[in-house]
């Protein structure tokens, strides 16, 4: 599949905005219903950095292959280059920031 600079178009989520947008870096707030995810993708140059701040995500990755579950506070990198599919962990919506960079965004999907 081919990076896109732009994948929003591609989920639906509850809400979604943009605390910070500069070169190389970006914080991005999501809120997903418990039946709402991310698709499986990677990204070529930046890591994604997950803090929960309300609910439970759940976080799919693959090599190696991981499951993880996050709540309130907690985080988990997703390195350069490597797989995860987002989730909702629980049955209320879940609320989280992602952190990006540092490097130029892309989104590669695996669907």
């Amino acid at each position: 599949m081919e990076a896109l600079k732009d994948a929003s178009h591609l989920y639906e989520v509850e809400a979604r905005s943009y605390h910070l947008e500069r070169p190389g870096f970006r914080i991005n707030e999501l809120t997903l219903s418990a039946t709402q995810k991310v698709p499986w993708h990677y990204h070529n140059n930046i890591s994604d950095t997950f803090y929960v701040i309300a609910g439970q995500l759940r976080l799919f990755l693959r090599d190696p292959k991981e499951d993880i579950t996050l709540g309130p506070g907690e985080s988990f990198a997703a390195d350069a280059g490597r797989p995860h599919l987002v989730t909702n962990g629980g049955d209320k919506p879940v609320t989280f920031l992602v952190l990006q960079g540092v490097g130029e965004y892309d989104y590669v999907p695996l669907v």
